[in-house]
This record gives C-alpha cells, sequence and structure tokens, in this order.
C-alpha cells in the first residue's frame, strides 16, 4: 500500500512536471501544476484502491495516473485564436 501511494505521487508528479514543461502557455501557475499532480494521484490511487480492493497494485498505479493526467487536463485553458473571423451584416 505504500509503495502503491508513493509510486502514484511520483507517477502525478512527472505528469505534472511533463504538463507543465511542454503546455506552460496553457496552464496556470507552475507551482499549482506541479502541487495538483502528485495530489491527484493520491487521490486516484485512494479511489481505484477503493473500487477494486487490494491486492492489485499495478491497477491501483494505472488508475492513479488515469485520475491525475484527469484533473491536470481541468486546468487546462483554451488556446486564443490568432485571427477572428468577421461576418458580414448582409
Amino acid at each position: 500500500m505504500l509503495l502503491e501511494a508513493l509510486g502514484s505521487a511520483l507517477l502525478g508528479f512527472a505528469l505534472a512536471w511533463a504538463a507543465a514543461t511542454r503546455l506552460a502557455h496553457r496552464l496556470p501557475d507552475r507551482r499549482t501544476v506541479l502541487g495538483v499532480g502528485p495530489l491527484a494521484g493520491l487521490f486516484g490511487a485512494f479511489l481505484t484502491h477503493s473500487a477494486i480492493g487490494p491486492g492489485h497494485g499495478v491497477t491501483t498505479v494505472l488508475g492513479a495516473v488515469f485520475v491525475a493526467a484527469v484533473l491536470l487536463s481541468l486546468l487546462l485553458r483554451p488556446t486564443r485564436p490568432t485571427r477572428r473571423l468577421r461576418r458580414s451584416a448582409a
């Protein structure tokens, strides 16, 4: 259980770091992203472990990574269009 939690937090942090590196222009402050990653990983591990029970370490960690990816995707802001199309009044 302890290794599942540690692995989930580390993978959540790695996922957050990768997102903060590649998508910095679409995410909020870097500290927020790097804080959400491990917390989302731990929450995902708790949720998955509660749903499937003990003895499924790999599945628990995969579920934690999935939940972390979903929660990090909620932080994304839409991109601004570079050029807007104008419609005529007619």
